[in-house]
């Protein structure tokens, strides 16, 4: 027993099994099966490794992003002149990375709480009993008392008045002086896998650099001060245009980052899109089109509370951090290449389906390829093979006893008719 065990124990560690193969010359499928190699070959290395970077790991970014405009309007509406700085058109004032620049507004100085007449196409009426009392309509400005204005032919509302009046949009845009202002963006990112933290004040962008520097894609592409002409320019839409009724701009900033190299190689892009709309949209009927919201100031005039509402037009500005960063990694190596061995296997399998099932010769490389077994036929098998041992044995036997009873008379007779009796006993015990 114990030798048993050590036997299958040396033949289990020290010996080695292979699947059994068979050399097929054939160019056909020689071709076919090396086309396929080839193109896994090319997938392996032209896509997992050099394109996808499969031999490295990847993490993203937290990212943290801070603003700052600069700048000064100036309108002169109705012999009215205004200078309008920072925190008169910029909301919110904090800095954060969503903002909005008032380029366009309609302003309603004077309002107070009382009752007016509404505006004309808000609630059109022709006697009292076509104004609800105490109801509100969800594009009107307040609560109707129930009267229709005679001379205005609209319902009476308790409401801020006078009514804004919003149907005539300023063109040209009041504050169109907002395409000279500038915008400075400060953004950090930390890559937690790899460690590594990083600020778009990269190497070389000092106090002094950032004092005279203003964006240009191609001669100034790190500096962080971006004048508005040319963020709405860079994302394909026209500035004129989109002040007057307002619109969404993205400012992109990607750090896509090579840790195989130098940290200092990593470095920002700066990209503009435009966002809800397209520059090539011609049709004037959209819904929604255009970014606008309002705003009041209130102020207390002879004790009596009253406000400037103004609807303001505007471009809204989102900051946006696309970050990857790679960076070489054992394990996702190893798991590439053994994906891509195990993809080597498609060839196998794809030749042998041609060989079996689509060549004229399949049945001759079925016969090569399996070998096929029968259970009467191995049993018959097996009998054959135990009456030959059989045989073969007494036959052994008999010579042997022939040879030990020969007298030494070379002419005697005796042993040798003794030993064919035998011998014919034991072919005749076969036959049967």
């Amino acid at each position: 027993m114990k030798n048993q065990i050590t036997s299958a124990l040396s033949d289990f560690f020290f010996e080695y099994e292979t699947p059994r193969q068979v050399l097929v010359r054939n160019r056909r499928v020689g071709v076919v099966c090396r086309l396929i190699q080839l193109g896994v070959l090319v997938y392996i290395i032209g896509w997992v490794f050099i394109y996808e970077k499969g031999y490295q790991s990847t993490d993203t970014a937290v990212s943290s992003v801070l603003t700052k405009m600069k700048g000064v309007g100036y309108t002169n509406v109705s012999g009215i002149e205004t200078v309008w700085d920072v925190a008169d058109y910029v909301f919110p004032p904090q800095g954060d990375s969503s903002f909005v620049v008032m380029t366009n507004y309609i302003i309603t100085e004077g309002q107070k709480m009382g009752k007016c007449p509404e505006l004309k196409g808000m609630h059109d009426c022709t006697s009292n009993a076509d104004c609800v009392g105490g109801s509100f309509k969800r594009t009107g400005h307040g609560q109707m008392t129930g009267v229709c204005v005679n001379k205005t032919q609209t319902c009476e509302v308790l409401a801020w008045c006078p009514i804004e009046d919003d149907h005539t949009i300023p063109n040209p845009p009041l504050l169109i002086s907002a395409e000279n202002y500038t915008l400075f963006i400060k953004n950090s990112v930390t890559f937690p896998l790899f460690g590594v933290t990083r600020s778009n004040l990269v190497e070389g962008i000092d106090s002094n650099y950032i004092g005279k520097c203003l964006f240009h894609p191609k001669k100034e592409p790190l500096c962080p001060i971006f004048k508005l002409g040319d963020i709405v320019k860079l994302s394909g839409f026209s500035f004129e245009k989109l002040a007057q009724e307002g619109g969404a701009i993205g400012i992109v900033v990607d750090w896509t980052c090579n840790f195989d190299v130098d940290v200092k190689h990593c470095k920002p892009e700066y990209n503009f899109h435009g966002l809800y709309g397209n520059p090539s949209e011609t049709d004037s009927a959209s819904a929604s089109v255009g970014y606008n919201f309002r705003y009041a100031k209130h102020y207390m005039e002879d004790k009596i509370p009253k406000r400037t509402l103004l609807k303001v037009f505007g471009i809204r500005f989102d900051v946006i951090v696309k970050s990857l960063a790679r960076k070489f990694d054992i394990i996702p190596t190893l798991t590439a290449i053994g994906s891509g061995v195990g993809i080597f296997g498609v060839a196998t399998v794809v030749c042998d389906l041609v060989l079996l099932y689509l060549l004229p010769k399949r049945e001759f490389y079925k016969n090569m390829k399996f070998k096929y077994t029968d259970t009467q036929t191995q049993q018959d098998n097996e009998s054959i093979d135990l009456d030959s041992n059989a045989y073969y044995t007494l036959e052994a036997n008999s010579r042997q006893v022939q040879d030990e009873d020969k007298p030494n008379d070379p002419d005697s007779e005796a042993g040798s008719t003794e030993a064919e009796v035998s011998e014919m006993r034991i072919i005749d015990c076969r036959e049967k």
